[in-house]
């Protein structure tokens, strides 16, 4: 009998040990299955917003490219000149009138909170609190309050120096980019800020969130509040050529719909008068982007950091002549107080070897399509002819001439070029595990540096952390280069809700970095860890259809290559290589097959014209568009929505067919492609629904909308750029 127990006790052990090492087997395959789609899903989603903000450097520079170049007609000079009126100079007390706040009445019925200057601790509580249940600051105050933030960031240095003494904690925030529930969140854990209570705030607090203006303005009140214990850094989407694609401009816009083209001006000038960097004592370097291996925190230092209004162009001389003073349309209100006289305009180009101005009065946009497919022999002359080639990271940065004759000038351009650089890569650049410096061709601008770069910098500067912003982690923070370089993200669920945490950072005076994660959303705390990771998932696939809808004439062509005969069916391991051959993005598309081809296959054969027709998502009324139309709507919609931008000078949210028109030819020169009129007259009518012979803006871009709205990247997509070759190592390993 004790035998038959002994002999059931051990079986039954084997039978535990078998079951807790299988279900040890399936656990491990589970996170391992997790983090592949954890992984693949987060490169998709870093791949549209890197490659958002190289297609918008590109439009930029080629519209750049246009100005410094071509003196076209009439309509077509002003079509290209609206996105350069940053460009206008004119004295600080002429822009204090034009921004006047003084004749705008305040009604009775306005239920929001009211303000007197200077400010006082109650009166920012209440706006805190006013912001938290959706109530609105009228324009009055909002003018206001920015004119007087304008006024103290003009006395402030490039560098901000601080100090933890007195035992004080200083608590640093990374992006924000208008989620006003995170800062409400950090309030609440860490307390508002205070002269007990430094906050060092890291750039781009606007953008892609709902509630940018607001954070602006939390921000600027307890900057004047505590002028010396709140620290304000430039971020790269403190730039107002960034906003009118990325959404801020467009919210600012729809809250103050009668004055909010004064507002976005007067923002356009405190931006560029934001702080580059702060430093805490004298041993941690926080700034926004990053580095490279030509920084110098002396050149930063002493650069006049207002010149540089958009950190994607290096500023340009101002010439006195008519010429130069007449280049560009003003955007300054017709009642505005500034005298014309007085307005005084920068040239958008150096001085250069021209022919006669007739000689330009025919010529069109379409002209310029050959000068922008130049041959490599072409291109060799324009670098030669070129001052130098800025190799601070934007792969079509516009090069500038400089004048033969000129010593001195070309002194001073090289001196600002150089001083340009500094700011882009300050604002722009990533870290990357190699050692070395090398342009950050993912992002369009700034650099990717190495942990030797990290090195020399802190050696020479004697510094030994920095601390940066810039790049969505998903633990909300992540240390690099020996835990020398921390870099810090604070919007959580920035790409869809279970995403991401976000954190902030505490240093004291022993200047160790202590760390706190949260996400905002109460709906992260209701799911698991796998409804995370599905709902993020399904986001990021349904932004995947799109894109592969959008280059269908390509994959069909990658297709037909292996289609020798004509069927009209690829294999599926063929399918996932000519996906692959077109989109470059490094995908494991032999695993995403199952969520990407719903289709039935027969001898694992896959018909693509029927798995285009899953992808498609068309409203009946686009149906008679022509097809290679509709595939550029979708594959640019982003820039398309830029120029619109662009070209609504009114910001009634309206263009005329005529702007239409106009916004295609630039589109197709843009895009070296050929858009027939009768295509866009037969898109302008479609369009067109009431026939009033206007096109409504977002009327216009919800109707090739195909991805979900609630992704937070909606209003960046675009082409993918981005690369992501460790997670095709990861398809064939046998641990994943």
């Amino acid at each position: 009998m004790f035998f038959f127990l002994l002999c059931a006790k051990l079986l039954a052990a084997a039978i535990s040990m078998k079951a807790a090492v299988l279900i040890q087997r399936w656990y491990r395959q589970y996170v391992a299955r997790m983090e592949m789609r954890r992984r693949y899903t987060w490169n998709i989603f870093q791949s549209i917003e890197y490659s958002g903000e190289q297609a918008q450097i590109k439009l930029y520079n080629f519209l750049g490219y246009l100005m410094d170049n071509f003196t076209p007609s009439s309509s077509e000079r002003k079509l290209i000149s609206r996105i350069f009126r940053e460009n206008e100079v004119c004295r600080d007390v002429e822009w204090e009138r034009h921004f006047c706040y003084k004749n705008i009445d305040i009604p009775d019925i306005y239920s929001g909170p009211h303000l007197t200057f200077p400010l006082d601790v109650n009166q920012a509580a209440v706006l805190v609190d006013a912001f938290r249940n959706k109530r609105q600051l009228h324009s009055r105050y909002v003018l206001q309050l920015l004119l007087e933030t304008w006024k103290l960031l003009r006395s402030l240095p490039n560098i901000s120096r601080i100090s933890t003494c007195n035992s004080k904690e200083i608590t640093i925030c990374g992006d924000l980019h208008g989620q006003l529930e995170d800062l409400l969140l950090i309030f609440y854990k860490n307390g508002m800020p205070s002269l007990e209570r430094p906050y060092v705030f890291n750039g781009d607090f606007v953008d892609r969130g709902k509630d940018s203006i607001e954070i602006l303005l939390i921000l600027f009140s307890f900057l004047l509040l505590y002028p010396s214990d709140v620290h304000l850094n430039r971020g790269n989407h403190e730039d107002h050529i960034v906003n009118l694609r990325y959404g801020f401009t467009k919210e600012v816009l729809g809250k103050y719909k009668m004055h909010g083209k004064r507002i976005l001006k007067l923002l356009q000038k405190i931006f560029s008068w934001l702080p580059l960097a702060t430093v805490i004592d004298q041993k941690v370097l926080i700034l926004h982007g990053g580095i490279s291996d030509t920084t110098d925190l002396c050149v930063l230092a002493r650069v006049d950091r207002h010149k540089y209004v958009s950190a994607l162009k290096p500023p340009k001389k101002s010439f006195p002549s008519a010429a130069a003073q007449l280049s560009v349309d003003s955007d300054i209100d017709e009642d505005s107080a500034i005298p014309k006289s007085n307005l005084r305009r920068v040239s958008l180009a150096d001085p250069k070897p021209f022919p006669e101005r007739d000689s330009f009065q025919r010529r069109s946009l379409q002209d310029f399509s050959d000068r922008i497919d130049r041959t490599a022999p072409e291109e060799a002359e324009l670098l030669r002819r070129r001052a130098e080639l800025v190799n601070s990271g934007l792969s079509q940065t516009p090069l500038n001439m400089v004048s033969s004759d000129a010593s001195t000038d070309s002194t001073d351009h090289q001196e600002g070029d150089s001083e340009w650089r500094q700011i882009l890569d300050l604002l722009w650049s990533d870290p990357m595990p190699q050692n070395g410096c090398m342009p950050n061709e993912v992002r369009g601008g700034g650099c990717y540096w190495g942990p030797d770069v990290t090195e020399d910098f802190l050696a020479k500067h004697n510094l030994q952390l920095i601390i940066r912003s810039h790049e969505c982690k998903q633990e909300g923070y992540e240390f690099c280069h020996n835990r020398k370089v921390l870099t810090l993200f604070s919007a959580s669920n920035y790409y869809e809700v279970g995403s991401n945490r976000g954190a902030y950072v505490k240093l004291g005076p022993d200047l160790v970095p202590y760390l706190i994660q949260y996400q905002a959303s109460i709906l992260t705390r209701e799911l698991s860890v796998r409804q995370c990771v599905g709902r993020t998932e399904h986001s990021a696939l349904k932004v995947l259809r799109e894109q592969l809808f959008s280059h269908k004439s390509d994959l069909i062509c990658a297709f037909q290559e292996y289609d020798t005969e004509n069927t009209g069916l690829v294999s599926l391991n063929d399918w996932a290589n000519a996906v692959e051959s077109v989109m470059r993005l490094g995908l494991p598309w032999r695993m995403l097959r199952s969520q990407l081809v719903t289709c039935k296959t027969a001898n694992n054969m896959l018909d693509y014209h029927e798995w285009f027709q899953e992808l498609a998502i068309i409203e009946p009324s686009m149906e008679h568009i022509e097809q290679g139309l509709l595939q550029t709507l979708y594959r640019h919609r982003s820039t398309l929505e830029t120029i619109f931008r662009i070209v609504d000078t009114d910001n009634s949210g309206f263009i005329t067919m005529e702007d239409f028109r106009q916004t295609w030819k630039l589109l197709s020169v843009y895009l070296k492609m050929e858009i027939t009129d009768d295509a866009i007259t037969d898109l302008a009518i479609t369009i067109d629904v009431n026939q009033d012979g206007n096109i409504d803006i977002d009327e216009f871009m919800e109707a090739f909308r195909v991805t979900d709205k609630k992704s937070r990247l909606e209003r960046g997509r675009s082409m993918f750029m981005g690369t992501a070759t460790d997670l095709t190592k990861l398809e064939g390993d046998p641990n994943i």
